[in-house]
């Protein structure tokens, strides 16, 4: 496993200590990178060496490539290698699905590694801003680390989500607004009560876990990339992320050819980075009134849209806004064609390929990755109430 280097900016490119925690580019307020020294992995035949030590099988979950990753005795719960699914109707689809993770969401990937990294550095408490499925994540690894959790939702957020948080012992707010509106107070109170903040992109290490589903999808396509990979888009940081896979790996020699087109989905009640796409502007602006039932795509605006925007931008890819009819249809058009119970996250992606083959985007004989970013079980009383069923 690797040392970290340095931690780097997104946006001006400065360099900062990584032996201490850090939060955001101390220069600009840019999102940082983590940036390990990947010297040894160079060279290697990664069908042979990854995720092993001493001739010793290959590590479960995104631990297989700790040659990537951070060397540090990891915080996990057997998070990653999730399954990669064929369609059962198109013969180039794909879906990743993430719902296979802890706490049944790709949050668990961030803040396993996040929460590795608050315990190497003697965190004793953190906060975390959620608009549902990262403060289920957060409260879980935090009990795995011995930390203590403090989680802030909307009050609206699906019943699974508030559960799961006090199961695993956090202390939880709901708050009565969006995720915003959350981390508004977590940063009114953090100094205060002396909580570390592991907010979307206010930290380094959540990019760092959610990179290995890049990893993953290139090694499960047998080390090739596929056309266009759909990543439903709220924060973001999974698309980032990815991002930031393709690079590592083509540095090192385990993958080449064209990076896949990035489409980003958002929904039509909360697009802000959309609306920025198709207005060429190089940030978001805040949306206002933010509607949605797919709750995890309800963030008014992303702080790292500026890289969101460049990473679609440079791959050719493209943003859409989907509405909750067309996703509720295409949820309820999965499960019944093809056994999946998506997440609404997972069925904006579903929903925005059929949209992107009948616009001419894309063509049946393009590969694509669509990712399902949870399990629907985590919103069966959302669900519920979209199907008119009394609950």
């Amino acid at each position: 496993m690797p040392q970290i280097s340095h931690l780097e900016c997104s946006r001006c490119h400065a360099q900062l200590d990584a032996s201490i925690p850090q939060t955001v580019c101390t220069q600009c307020a840019g999102a940082l990178y983590v940036r390990c020294d990947l010297t040894a992995a160079k060279g290697t035949d990664i069908r042979d060496t990854i995720g092993t030590s001493n001739s010793e099988r290959p590590s479960p979950g995104m631990w297989r490539y700790n040659a990537v990753l951070p060397d540090i005795e990891p915080v996990t719960l057997g998070e990653g290698w999730t399954p990669m699914l064929p369609s059962r109707r198109y013969a180039n689809v794909y879906l990743k699905e993430e719902g296979a993770n802890p706490t049944g969401t790709f949050k668990a990937r961030g803040l396993s590694l996040a929460m590795t990294m608050a315990r190497n550095y003697g965190i004793r408490k953190i906060a975390v801003p959620s608009a549902g499925n990262a403060g289920g994540a957060a409260a879980a690894y935090a009990a795995a680390a011995g930390i203590e959790a403090h989680i802030f939702m909307p009050k609206d957020v699906p019943l699974a989500n508030q559960v799961e948080c006090l199961a695993y012992g956090a202390k939880m707010t709901l708050v009565d607004g969006l995720i915003s509106d959350c981390a508004r107070i977590v940063n009114e109170r953090k100094q205060q009560e002396g909580w570390f903040d592991l907010s979307t992109l206010k930290e380094p290490f959540r990019i760092e876990g959610k990179k290995t589903m890049g990893y993953e999808l290139v090694e499960q396509l047998g080390w090739t990339y596929p056309d266009a990979v759909f990543y439903p888009t709220g924060g973001g940081v999974g698309l980032i992320g990815m991002w930031k896979a393709f690079e590592e790996m083509e540095q090192l020699g385990w993958v080449s050819g064209r990076r896949p087109k990035m489409i980003a989905i958002q929904a039509a009640g909360c697009a802000p980075v959309a609306r920025a796409w198709e207005q060429q502007q190089p940030v978001s602006q805040m949306w206002q009134n933010a509607s949605t039932f797919a709750s995890g795509l309800r963030v008014p605006k992303p702080y790292g849209d500026y890289l969101i925007l460049d990473i679609v931008r440079e791959s050719q890819g493209t943003i859409v806004a989907l509405t909750d009819e067309q996703i509720f249809a295409s949820l309820r058009d999965w499960a019944a064609n093809e056994g999946i119970f998506l997440s609404p996250e997972g069925a904006a992606a579903t929903a925005a390929y059929d949209h992107l083959l009948a616009s001419g985007f894309l063509s049946p004989s393009d590969r694509v990755v669509l990712f399902n970013t949870g399990s629907g079980n985590k919103y069966t009383d959302v669900i519920a109430t979209a199907l008119s069923i009394e609950h």
